[in-house]
This record gives C-alpha cells, structure tokens and sequence, in this order.
C-alpha cells in the first residue's frame, strides 16, 4: 500500500477524533500545518464572530503560520502575548488581559486516545485560559501528541516536551542538561500547574484541529 504510513495515521486521527466528540469537544482534522491554518481561519473563525483574539506559547501554533496570520490582522483586537519588546511586567498584563478575548488559540501538550488533554505549564495562563475565560478556544495538536494514556501523557511531558521546551528557551534547568526531568527546584522551572481536561464544558467551547504531522514539542 502506498502511503501507508499517513493512512496510519488517517485512521489513528479518525479515531481519536471521535472520542475527542464524544467528550464534547469540537474537532477537525488538517492533512498538513497548511491545511490547519485554513480550518482556522476560513472554517472555524467566521460562525464565531470573533472580534478579540490573543494566544498562549505554543510551538505547533506558530508553525501552523496561523500566528502571522493573526498578529497584525486588523479586523481583530489582537492581544501578542510574544511581543518580545514589552516588559515582563506588561507581558503579565496582556496575559490577564487575554484571558477575556473570544478566541484564544494555543496547543495542548498531549491528548489520551481516550479523548482528554494534559497540560503542564510554567505560568498557568495558557492552562488557565483552556479552562475557563476565552469565549472560544482553538488547540492545534500535531500527531505526535496522542499518548495511549494519562500516565503515558505524563511521562511524555516531563521527559521529553519539558526538558526540550526548556533547552528552546535557554532555561537553566537540570533537565535541559541530562535531558529528562530531575523534579528540581530550579528558579527556571517550567513545570508547575499541571491540567487533565476529560471534557469542554460548555459543549463545543473548545475546538480542536488534529493534524496529519508531527508538530511542536
């Protein structure tokens, strides 16, 4: 069979989208970064009537090219939480400040084949703004961020997205030398609110595209 491995993954992707459905969650699936990036902004953004929209870190959202597409777009109120040139001061603000925008886009750090998302986060806004606060919320997850389980999501995290995480940022963390997690105590800690979300609540608040590619961390 030609192509087998992305049918592979067509099914997998199939599958975890329906136990994703069946937790209430809103669900799409993008061939490529490409085709997710024009779910977003042609599918999923227009019914909404989205007039704010703001982010939280995450790698799989910019690889997507759907930040650039927003960043500097006119027709939103747009909250850049990565504005380098601001402040850690101003940068705490704009993040309270998104928590109350109609879209918030970001990624998750695993989903369980069972349907339900893992997060561990060093602030907490992106986790919080997952939870409650953002009228909608939009998660683009690669396929190489479906785990078997809560425990095998766990430990993807903490031994692989955080110690990588942390080398990207320049983090002065033990895990970022040996390269798996030393439960430290380090200033630099990224690992500090973890979230399990077994469904969105209200029904469909939170939307996610699964995409046919390894994205992010």
């Amino acid at each position: 069979m030609e192509n087998c491995i992305n049918n592979y993954w067509r099914l997998k992707l199939g599958a975890v989208k329906q136990r994703l459905e069946d937790n209430k969650f809103d669900v799409y699936v993008a061939d490529s970064a490409e085709k997710a990036k024009d779910i977003a902004l042609n599918t999923i953004m227009p019914p909404l009537g989205v007039k704010s929209v703001s982010w939280g870190g995450s790698v799989s959202f910019v690889s997507t090219g759907l930040f650039h597409a927003l960043k500097d777009n006119p027709d939103f109120e747009v909250i850049n939480t990565f504005d380098k040139s601001l402040s850690e001061a101003q940068k705490f603000e704009l993040r309270r400040r998104s928590l109350m925008v109609d879209l918030f886009v970001t990624g998750t750090n695993a989903v369980t084949e069972d349907g339900q998302l893992v997060n561990l986060d060093m602030i907490g806004n992106r986790v919080a703004a997952i939870m409650w606060g953002p009228k909608n919320v939009l998660l683009i997850v690669g396929r190489n961020k479906i785990c078997g389980n809560i425990d095998d999501a766990m430990y993807r995290i903490k031994n692989y997205a955080a110690p990588v995480n942390c080398m990207k940022l320049n983090k002065k963390t033990p895990c970022a030398k040996v390269g798996v997690c030393q439960d430290c105590s380090s200033p630099d800690r990224i690992c500090n609110y973890w979230t399990i979300t077994e469904k969105s609540f209200q029904q469909g608040r939170i939307k996610i595209i699964l995409v046919n590619e390894d994205l992010g961390f």
